[in-house]
């Protein structure tokens, strides 16, 4: 914005969208990451990272397309990661084939854990979001959802 250049103030109904996403998010997100939490001990950056890792073939995966997966820098991951090892639900290990990477691959206890877990936490993503929302509410939060999923994953690859 330049200096002789007005703000483009919110219209009153961008406003309400605003205001309604900005209060939206966190309470939805709270209740859900309290009774993950509850029911399996979890928090969401365990879900996370045992969910993906739960869906792969030999529940293993490189760590560095862990972290671009997951949109994570490698610190954060690398921190979690070594929360994750320490209650011994991951493990991290060279890849065999080339020497120069590593791969994070869940143990029994977490197989388990996400095995256990995931049950719970979809009756609550269910209770606290899909069951409050019609289908055509829920299609509409899909397709906004997916629109600045796009635009953001174009940013990050340098277009715009």
């Amino acid at each position: 914005m330049t200096p002789a250049s007005e703000p483009r103030w919110l219209t009153e109904a961008e406003q309400d969208a605003w205001y309604a996403w900005r209060r939206m998010f966190p309470l939805v997100n709270a209740e859900i990451a309290r009774d993950l939490s509850q029911d399996s001990g979890l928090s969401e950056a365990d879900y996370d990272v045992l969910s993906v890792l739960g869906s792969t073939d030999g529940h293993r995966m490189r760590i560095s397309a862990l972290a671009e997966l997951m949109q994570w820098s490698r610190s954060r991951l690398s921190h979690q990661l070594t929360r994750m090892e320490q209650r011994g639900i991951v493990r991290r290990e060279d890849v065999a084939t080339d020497g120069r990477g590593a791969e994070v691959v869940l143990t029994d206890t977490g197989v388990a854990a996400i095995t256990d877990a995931a049950p719970l936490h979809v009756e609550s993503v269910r209770r606290h979001l899909i069951e409050v929302l019609t289908p055509q509410q829920l299609q509409t939060l899909a397709e906004v959802g997916e629109v600045l999923r796009r635009r953001f994953s174009a940013r990050r690859k340098g277009r715009d």
